[in-house]
């Protein structure tokens, strides 16, 4: 005899409906910007109605705050995977850097590209950001310190050379609004990670597995120079 599958309970269901609607927030912020965000989106992106909506969050702030500490506590735990994965001496730097990579370039670069002029305006949506932008931070200086402690790197050494590798992330994912050139990016990727590989004392590590990205692969936009080649070539064969 089969049994019957379990039914979920009424707060499985709320907590479900929540999570779709973090991850919809979060998508519709990256793919659309916060100027564009509309709740009627977020509902449907989420498969839910608008009075599910605003029965979990009673304003558009909410939804947005607590979208971005669901976000960032993903990437904190995909640390912490990544960590446990490896014990601080075989830990390449190359796992680390490539999941930072595909973290920021899935969407957390984008999206924080979006709150982040809200938050220099607006002090109470700043101040409630604070603590879970501290706990993810306080993950990434954890992870970097466990491969710098093993070389015998001192703290401070550590720290500029994390914020170094975050800043050059953050640029290449910045310069590919209008240079989508994977080889590009792959290259200079590739060329800070012998840096930082020599400046640990580590050989080449192999292939290394990496926790799921957080959101969905990010879809570009047709690149800015080809799209120009074609609409004049469609004006010049008088297609408008």
């Amino acid at each position: 005899m089969i049994d019957a599958p379990r039914r979920r309970t009424q707060e499985e269901r709320r907590e479900e409906t929540r999570a779709r609607l973090l991850r919809a927030t979060v998508e519709a912020l990256r793919d659309q910007g916060l100027t564009r965000l509309t709740t009627p989106d977020i509902a449907r992106r989420a498969g839910v109605s608008r009075g599910a909506l605003t029965y979990h969050f009673a304003s558009r702030e909410d939804l947005l705050v607590d979208s971005i500490a669901w976000l960032l506590d993903q990437a904190t735990g995909g640390l912490r995977k990544l960590c446990d994965a490896y014990p601080a001496p075989t830990m390449p730097i190359e796992a680390l850097v490539d999941y930072l990579w595909d973290m920021m370039a899935s969407g957390l670069f984008q999206v924080t590209m979006e709150f982040l002029p809200e938050a220099r305006h607006n002090a109470p949506f700043r101040e409630r950001l604070l603590p879970v932008v501290r706990e993810f931070h306080a993950a990434l200086d954890a992870s970097w310190t466990r491969l710098s402690a093993v070389a015998g790197i001192p703290q401070e050494e550590a720290q500029v050379s994390l914020n170094a590798t975050m800043c050059l992330i953050r640029g290449m994912i910045a310069q590919n609004v209008l240079r989508n050139d994977p080889a590009y990016y792959a290259a200079m990727l590739a060329w800070w990670k012998r840096q930082l590989r020599g400046w640990l004392g580590q050989d080449a590590g192999a292939a290394a597995p990496l926790p799921p990205p957080i959101l969905p692969a990010f879809v570009h936009a047709e690149a800015p120079r080809k799209r120009l080649v074609r609409d004049r070539a469609r004006r010049q064969a008088g297609g408008g």
